[in-house]
């Protein structure tokens, strides 16, 4: 009885790990989100059953859960259950909630996650950006936490990452300054470090990266 979480990564497939790779490969049946990148990364290495998902309207998205949380529990109850899932399983991800579901179906259930390469690491890795040094501050904000979330931020912490601030890029943008790194799609056909002059995808990601005086300044 398991039900194992697994990154695979922002984008490109070859940021899937060794260990995410052996957890697909071994598990009894693998899930993803329906029409989500986690199934395309994953394509060439394993068969995938896709779940609906949705997050515009609350009552559907807890019923989607549910169905979804369902039909893994279905495989965890006598065997793995593995659930891809872009970026890593423990930050802003989907299986959080499935796994909540499937504890609920399944008390007796084992959840483990692999961990996989997050879109911050890899922005930070294509644009030269280094996320922290010494005692710097490093601080994740999803946009979607407002904007005195994100100001507070700004004044509070050297280096501040953004999360789904697509729509409101303009905003985000201008919160951030001329100092913003930015990128959408990383490690897909589309992928592009320039920002767009309005609205970018759900999948982008800014940085605000720390300043510093020299090496060792921030010691």
């Amino acid at each position: 009885m398991r039900l194992i979480g697994v990154g695979v990564g922002p984008g490109d497939p070859e940021h899937l790990t060794l260990k995410a790779l052996r957890a697909l490969q071994e598990a009894d049946r693998v899930f993803v989100p329906e029409g989500g990148r986690a199934a395309e990364i994953i394509a060439a290495h394993v068969t995938s059953v896709p779940l609906a998902f949705g997050m515009s309207d609350a009552a559907a998205r807890d019923a989607r859960w549910n169905a979804a949380g369902a039909a893994i529990a279905e495989v965890a109850r006598t065997g793995t259950a593995a659930f891809a899932t872009v970026g890593d399983p423990n930050l802003y991800s989907t299986f959080a909630y499935i796994a909540h579901t499937v504890r609920e179906l399944v008390p007796d259930v084992v959840v483990e996650t692999v961990p996989g390469i997050t879109a911050m690491q890899d922005l930070a890795a294509r644009s030269g950006t280094v996320l922290a040094e010494g005692t710097e501050r490093l601080a994740l904000i999803p946009y979607t936490a407002g904007d005195d979330a994100l100001r507070s931020a700004l004044t509070d912490y050297d280096t501040v990452v953004v999360y789904k601030g697509g729509r409101h890029l303009p905003a985000v943008l201008r919160a951030v300054g001329d100092d913003a790194v930015y990128g959408e799609e990383l490690g897909r056909p589309g992928e592009t470090l320039t920002p767009p002059p309005g609205a970018a995808p759900y999948f982008s990601t800014v940085i605000r990266p720390a300043t510093r005086d020299g090496r060792g300044s921030r010691l």
